[in-house]
């Protein structure tokens, strides 16, 4: 019995000592299948929202001055539905192609949606710090637009993104250079060109419009294409267990976009420029807690003329039109536990100043919005996020609607994911 025994040991001592070869020479192979493999991931995001306003009410609500109620042009605010809700899936490919560049692509998927959120590719060995980026992606523009949906601390983008960028933040087609600098903290510059189709804060498609005499049309003419530039910085530091990131960000671009609703029907056509600056302060606790604050502001600018649907209405002028417009979010996280984390955060739309015909038009300012969450994450795979909203930004013509949401989100992910951004 004793020698079977000895005989089973050694043989699966010779046998474990093969596959540790086979796979060895297999690894070695530069043809090996195994090295031509992508990283696949898949993403899910489900929740439940009950809110003390229906989901048919919310329709005629708007942010005066920053969006419109016509859902149909991608200004209006988007809240989701009362009840069960499939927000998203993600499916993520990475691989590297070879020893010069490596691909990403997102693809988003929504119930009867199927589309591109990002794929690109950057570069792997360039020279002096410099890096490349070229395909469709999220700008770098700020310290969470470049940032996918299941990364936020909380369920929504905030507020001043919303306003001025979109639920997607700035997502384009372009390239983007960018340069680490050789210094013992990090710091880094880069800038972007951009297609500038982005149908809140820019545009460029070329409008059309009755001008209600018997000339017929008049046309607003389209932009040249790339349209949109960006330029940003980032450094980051630590003091002992604090770590403090930074950052400043300009987009400057042209704007063609086409308002539509019940009461009017109008073009803008100009220039937008949107300044940005983030600061995030990190305190490492111990090996899982920690406390953050995490606070940027923006302020955009546009200048251009307003063209009306019907012009014998307005004398058959284009108008003068202007924005200065500003906000800003600051959220406090606290993780005090290895699975828990709970969170504070204050949104602010806190200038609005529009003039029209060099008339102010006197919107409401100071709009805000409260938010309270806690989550439990069992592994870096899954998360249950439990969310309340208390909203005082949303308007029905001049009256302002105070309401609160109360949200239950699962995040489940699988497969090979890329680390996220600190």
């Amino acid at each position: 019995m004793r020698v079977v025994l000895d005989f089973f040991i050694i043989a699966v001592y010779f046998f474990s000592s093969f596959i540790t070869f086979a796979s060895g020479i297999e690894d070695s192979d530069p043809f090996s299948q195994k090295k031509f493999v992508p990283a696949i991931s898949f993403i899910m995001d489900f929740s439940y929202l009950n809110g003390s306003i229906s989901g048919t009410d919310r329709e005629i609500f708007h942010i005066p001055g920053f969006t419109h109620s016509d859902h149909s042009h991608g200004h209006s605010h988007s809240i989701g539905g009362d009840g069960f809700s499939l927000n998203y899936a993600e499916l993520g490919i990475f691989a590297t192609v070879d020893p010069y560049f490596d691909l990403f692509t997102v693809f988003h998927i929504a119930e009867g949606h199927f589309g591109i959120e990002e794929v690109y590719v950057t570069t792997r060995n360039l020279p002096h710090g410099l890096g490349l980026k070229v395909g469709k992606f999220l700008s770098s523009f700020g310290r969470i637009n470049s940032q996918h949906a299941h990364v936020w601390n909380f369920r929504e983008i905030p507020l001043v993104y919303h306003v001025f960028f979109g639920e997607e933040g700035l997502n384009e087609k372009g390239i983007q250079i960018n340069w680490v600098v050789p210094t013992d903290f990090y710091l880094s510059f880069g800038c972007e060109i951009l297609q500038g189709e982005n149908n809140v804060s820019f545009g460029i498609q070329e409008e059309h419009h009755h001008n209600g005499t018997n000339s017929g049309e008049e046309s607003v003419g389209s932009t040249k294409v790339p349209g949109l530039f960006t330029v940003f910085g980032k450094t980051s530091t630590d003091i002992g267990e604090l770590v403090i990131l930074g950052g400043i960000s300009y987009a400057e671009g042209e704007t063609r976009l086409n308002h539509k609703s019940k009461d009017s029907d109008h073009t803008l056509s100009g220039k937008s420029k949107i300044f940005g600056v983030d600061i995030t302060l990190k305190y490492l606790l111990d090996s899982y807690k920690y406390i953050s604050l995490q606070t940027e502001f923006m302020n955009r600018k546009f200048n251009g003329l307003i063209h009306h649907e019907n012009m014998e209405k307005y004398n058959n002028h284009d108008h003068p039109f202007s924005k200065s417009q500003s906000g800003f979010y600051s959220e406090f996280v606290y993780r005090f536990a290895r699975f828990w984390r709970t969170a504070l955060r204050f949104d602010m739309l806190s200038k609005n100043c529009v003039f029209s015909a060099g008339k102010d038009l006197r919107f409401p300012e100071d709009m805000k919005r409260y938010s309270f969450m806690i989550d439990y994450s069992p592994t870096e795979f899954s998360r249950i996020r439990l969310q309340y909203n208390y909203n005082k930004y949303l308007y029905s013509k001049n009256n302002l609607k105070n309401f609160g949401e109360l949200n239950l989100q699962l995040n489940i992910a699988i497969g090979a994911h890329g680390a996220h951004q600190f």
